[in-house]
């Protein structure tokens, strides 16, 4: 598997937004995933995949949330209409009809929403996941992985347009965050590094502490 450091330019451009904005935040508590509309096995699988990936953050899952029970919330479904009719989600998604209707529109996949703290940290995320296309042929973990990863920072829309932050180790075809991006991710949470920025400075003091991580790994 091939994998270079980020500089940090691309790093900063990670949390750019169409807007020309520096946009960052984490999470601001521990994981606490549910996972609607799969079977055993494959909460099974997901939720050891989701697990996984969000150790990269140097933290582990936790099985509540003491004010909103679940944060990490996974929707699954295989035609968007679906999601209109899940019991009182229209209390956590404001104009829930719209947004199912712009995702008919729009034909895709997947939706995320992020819900943030007072301190502009990440309190919850809630995945939409329609099963079609690329997205239906993908395995468990790799679905999971790369989901999961994507929703440990607020990355910029095109983030992974041109590459991706995951990767298959072909010996065993165990799918893991790539060293580059899961040293990011650690040094984003580091508990020096503040929880939200919007100044693109944030990622010039984040470089660093991504190079001695990946330093480290090569020893």
């Amino acid at each position: 598997m091939s994998d270079e450091m980020l500089s940090v330019e691309a790093a900063t451009q990670l949390f750019i937004r169409k807007t020309g904005e520096y946009n960052f935040a984490r999470w601001g508590r521990p994981i606490a995933p549910v996972v609607f509309g799969v079977d055993d096995t494959t909460l099974t699988c997901l939720k050891d995949a989701i697990a996984q990936t969000v150790a990269v953050t140097g933290g582990t899952l936790a099985e509540t949330d003491p004010e909103l029970g679940a944060n990490f919330m996974w929707f699954f479904c295989s035609e968007w209409d679906e999601v209109g009719r899940v019991p009182d989600l229209e209390k956590l998604v404001p104009n829930l009809g719209d947004l199912v209707a712009t995702l008919q529109t729009k034909n895709v996949n997947e939706h995320r929403m992020f819900i943030f703290d007072a301190d502009g940290a990440i309190k919850m995320c809630l995945l939409f996941i329609r099963m079609k296309g690329a997205v239906a042929d993908m395995s468990v973990q790799a679905l999971a992985t790369g989901e999961t990863l994507q929703s440990l920072l607020t990355w910029s829309e095109d983030a992974f347009d041109t590459q991706s932050p995951i990767a298959t180790i072909k010996e065993n075809g165990i799918c893991i965050v790539k060293p580059s991006f899961a040293c990011l991710v650690r040094a984003a949470y580091d508990a020096t590094m503040p929880p939200s920025a919007s100044d693109a400075s944030h990622a010039m003091r984040l470089h660093p502490r991504m190079q001695k991580l990946y330093s480290d790994l090569g020893q």
